[in-house]
């Protein structure tokens, strides 16, 4: 069998049985299986697929086709162009989060604290791209670990602290809170995709029966945090902008960011 033809097939059988983007995902599986490139498949098309190849790609494919995300099979995702290692125990980084940090670089923050930062991908990206003193909390250590690991790959200088919000950390220390917190409302759970609910932690995914319970409480912990004049971005649930706009009142320069499609994604605003 030719590399070619495995991709052909491949797709088949993700298409059949109606797996997201499938001829995408029989490239980066067979990619993940061969251990190369994707560019690497299409020059080398009419290569036999070597045996030990095929193992693997068989089995990613039947792990893919029970619901397993892509990435959880590769460990691997994409994020403002670096590659972040992922595992069950944090949330899969979003094509839509990296609109959290297009808000925040223009603000030019010094010390900055992502709460809820899983993977790290919202912190190891602001303190390269920034040069800024970057702390990353969880109130999952497991999460931090996996944390930990994308910053020493990609040589960014993070603290990392297990804690509920900013719990352990002093008033006043920051000019930039940032957040991806849990926003899905705990009645949403039956329909979302397999992927999302089977396999993905239900702390980084949930915020309470409307999901706006982070967001209750993270508002007044970011005023807390901040220094006067600083600021905070959060990302938004696709229900949500309503709600934390009230929960913003009182504080100044508030805006939303709408994404590509047009949809309410980022808040920000300045603690007075």
């Amino acid at each position: 069998m030719t590399i070619q033809t495995a991709l052909l097939q491949g797709r088949q059988l993700l298409e059949a049985s109606n797996i997201p983007a499938p001829r995408l995902t029989a490239e980066v599986l067979l990619a993940h299986a061969v251990g190369c490139q994707r560019a690497w498949l299409f020059a080398h098309s009419d290569e036999e697929l070597r045996e030990v190849w095929w193992i693997h790609y068989g089995r990613y494919l039947h792990e893919r086709l029970k619901g397993k995300p892509t990435q959880h099979i590769t460990g691997v995702q994409e994020f403002y162009g670096r590659e972040f290692r992922v595992t069950p125990d944090v949330l899969i980084p979003r094509p839509e989060t990296e609109h959290v940090i297009e808000a925040a670089l223009p603000l030019k923050a010094r010390r900055v604290v992502d709460i809820g930062t899983g993977s790290g991908a919202i912190a190891i990206t602001l303190a390269l791209e920034t040069g800024a003193r970057v702390v990353g909390t969880d109130v999952s250590g497991a999460a931090l670990k996996v944390a930990a690991v994308n910053g020493r790959a990609l040589g960014a200088e993070v603290a990392w602290l297990a804690c509920d919000l900013g719990g352990a950390l002093q008033s006043g220390g920051f000019n930039l809170v940032v957040s991806n917190p849990p926003y899905i409302a705990a009645s949403e759970r039956a329909g979302l995709e397999r992927e999302v609910r089977e396999f993905e932690p239900d702390v980084a995914l949930f915020g309470g029966e409307d999901g706006l319970a982070i967001y209750r409480r993270l508002v007044p912990e970011a005023e807390r945090l901040l220094t006067p004049g600083g600021w905070l971005v959060m990302e938004l649930g696709h229900t949500s902008a309503e709600a934390v706009a009230n929960m913003l009142r009182a504080w100044n320069d508030f805006r939303i960011h709408t994404d590509l499609a047009g949809l309410p994604r980022v808040v920000i605003a300045k603690r007075c």
